[in-house]
């Protein structure tokens, strides 16, 4: 019995695909990210293959309707199209690039921001049981998007067209697609985040402090001592989660908000190095080329030419 159903639901996934492509192509007028009515929900759409744009990715689950997508986290590629997913568990400087998109078939994506204190709670009133102790792991992964996820997916957005039934609906559609990803295989990913005095929450709150601090001078002391853990510890399962360092962290985080200055036209560049911690110019202007393959001013002047948004999607 469990083997038909299983089976059942499998063949009903190309449909659901289908349901929710045509629901977005039908919301979303045109390219970019289209936040809705719906609280921490975005649908996003794209006509055609991108540069890669580098920005923070932050905790969320990236349902792809059509078209493929990858993503680079430090030296790892993870390249998803349906019926897969990604889900970030924690906040990630990360190079996305949209890989397979036309005008006739644009790139289609379902996005849900998550809130581990959600989770959290969830997994309590749900009595679903915490994970085993066991080493973080990595905070971005892939997973097959089964039928019962891609229908709580589709209820969540057909209220986009029921706009007085969000305040009452909404709550529960959302808190369903966070169930049925805590149920999945990869669930204890987000398991592990949201359980209390875990390692890979404790990295969680030490990736919280860099984001807050990023503009100071960094002593891995004092983030271990704000998480409760040893220096060693720290690094070790740092990188685990992140693929990165704390230090390497840090700086990911310098270039990209130094970016964000520059697409801005507020700054100039060296007030954009000095604003995100930089003392010196020149190490500034070396390490934002190795990251973004052109010096600052080159590279201010040319994303205002191509108007392109810094957003990942």
């Amino acid at each position: 019995m469990g083997t038909s159903v299983r089976a059942r639901q499998h063949l009903e996934v190309p449909e659901r695909l289908g349901e929710l492509a045509s629901a977005m192509a039908r919301l979303t007028p045109g390219d970019g990210i289209h936040e809705t009515a719906i609280p921490r929900v975005a649908l996003i759409r794209t006509s055609r293959p991108g540069e890669p744009l580098v920005a923070l990715h932050q905790p969320a689950l990236c349902v792809v309707a059509q078209g493929a997508k990858k993503v680079i986290l430090g030296d790892e590629v993870y390249r998803y199209a349906p019926p897969q997913h990604l889900v970030a568990s924690v906040d990630l400087p990360v190079t996305g690039q949209v890989t397979h998109a036309t005008p006739a078939a644009p790139y289609l994506c379902f996005r849900l921001d998550l809130d581990p204190v959600e989770i959290a709670d969830l997994m309590l009133h749900a009595k679903l049981p915490e994970e085993p102790r066991r080493n973080p792991s990595r905070g971005l992964f892939i997973g097959d998007t089964s039928a019962s996820l891609l229908d709580a997916v589709l209820r969540l957005v057909s209220l986009l067209d029921a706009p007085e039934d969000i305040p009452a609906l909404a709550t529960l559609a959302t808190r369903e697609i966070v169930y049925r990803l805590l149920k999945s295989e990869q669930g204890w990913r987000l398991k592990q985040i949201a359980s209390a005095n875990s390692q890979a929450q404790r990295i969680a709150r030490a990736i919280g402090w860099l984001k807050e601090h990023f503009a100071e001078p960094l002593r891995i002391e004092d983030v271990a001592r704000e998480v409760h853990m040893s220096t060693s510890s720290l690094h070790h399962h740092f990188k685990a989660v992140t693929a990165m360092s704390p230090l390497q962290y840090q700086k990911r985080l310098r270039l990209q908000e130094a970016r964000r200055l520059l697409l801005s036209g507020d700054v100039d560049v060296a007030t954009a190095g000095f604003r995100v911690g930089y003392e010196s110019p020149s190490q500034f202007g070396r390490e934002y080329s190795r990251l973004f393959g052109a010096p600052p001013g080159r590279d201010q002047r040319r994303l205002r030419q191509l108007g392109e948004s810094l957003a990942v999607t």
